[in-house]
């Protein structure tokens, strides 16, 4: 009969989980670097878009349970530590087995998850077809407008001679976007009954979310379509800081706190769903006023 210590050093090592963890240094020091020299954030935006691009692209080549997860395997490290040695009964309140253990590309290694990470993968490896496909649905047309909204922001200042180029742009992203957010309003629906996901307190979470995202997105488009370039702008940077917010402002905060929350059920992950969007739309004002500066340090001419 095997020990635990033969079952844990008999764990597969997840490649995909280490190679994020070096990506992600890898992306801190592009912002040190950002912050230090006063340099161009290009190189950690689009370091984030790749590891973003590279993390989605997973759910459409491995499956969505395969995905999700090497994603609960990036969280299950830091959560786990120090819970090895202690009983059953003085295990975290916000810990919790999955079926099987297979909820985590760490194999018997950890068997303690955070509580909304097995609730996330049960629900789309043992959960109806149509669920897994809405997601797909989401996690791509999002990602699109990630990116496209990524180069329209580095089409600014305004240029008349690529005006068609980013109209047209415009419109993909705001498509992408409508049909990415009700997708995810969709399957927020479904979140009331989720304890593990903190139940109505998530779903209504998420639809605030999603409220943040394309409330900056429509008064983007208002603004343009009134003439006002220097608001639309404004508003883009808040939409861009708020799609940030949520997938990147989102996963990182929830990687350092649920660990220090680990005790309270639900309480990490509360605090992400409600918090990511809106910190993004301060952050993404914070980003215009570091362009705007440096363009004025560089002796070019208003933004607009």
């Amino acid at each position: 009969m095997a020990t635990a210590t033969e079952g844990i050093a008999d764990s597969p090592i997840p490649v995909g989980v280490l190679l994020t963890y070096c990506w992600l240094v890898v992306w801190g020091y592009l912002l040190v670097q950002g912050l230090q020299r006063q340099r161009s954030f290009q190189d950690f935006f689009w370091a984030g878009i790749a590891l973003m691009a590279s993390l989605n692209m997973g759910y459409f080549v491995n499956g969505v349970p395969e995905a999700i997860a090497n994603f609960v395997g990036i969280y299950d490290t830091l959560i786990n530590l120090g819970i090895g040695s202690l009983p059953e009964n003085e295990i975290p309140a916000n810990l919790i087995p999955c079926h099987n253990n297979s909820c985590t590309v760490w194999g018997d290694r950890y068997v303690q998850h955070a509580a909304w990470a097995s609730a996330f993968y049960e629900r789309f490896a043992y959960g109806p077809k149509l669920r897994s496909y809405i997601l797909l649905v989401h996690i791509a047309c999002n990602s699109i407008a990630l990116v496209l909204t990524q180069i329209l922001l580095i089409q600014t200042p305004y240029n008349p001679q690529k005006k068609a180029q980013h109209k047209l742009l415009g419109y993909i992203t705001f498509i992408c976007e409508t049909i990415g957010l009700g997708c995810a309003c969709w399957l927020a629906s479904e979140h009331g009954e989720i304890d593990e996901y903190g139940g109505k307190w998530a779903k209504y979470g998420f639809y605030s979310m999603a409220a943040c995202v394309y409330g900056c997105l429509l008064r983007g488009i208002v603004t343009i379509r009134a003439g006002d370039r220097v608001a639309h702008r404004m508003w883009m940077f808040r939409f861009a800081g708020s799609m940030w917010g949520s997938f990147w402002l989102f996963r990182v905060v929830l990687f350092v706190i649920d660990p220090l929350l680990r005790s309270y059920k639900a309480a990490a992950i509360l605090i992400v769903i409600w918090v990511s969007a809106p910190a993004g739309v301060m952050l993404g004002d914070l980003a215009r006023w570091w362009v705007d500066k440096e363009t004025k340090t560089k002796g070019g001419s208003k933004i607009e």
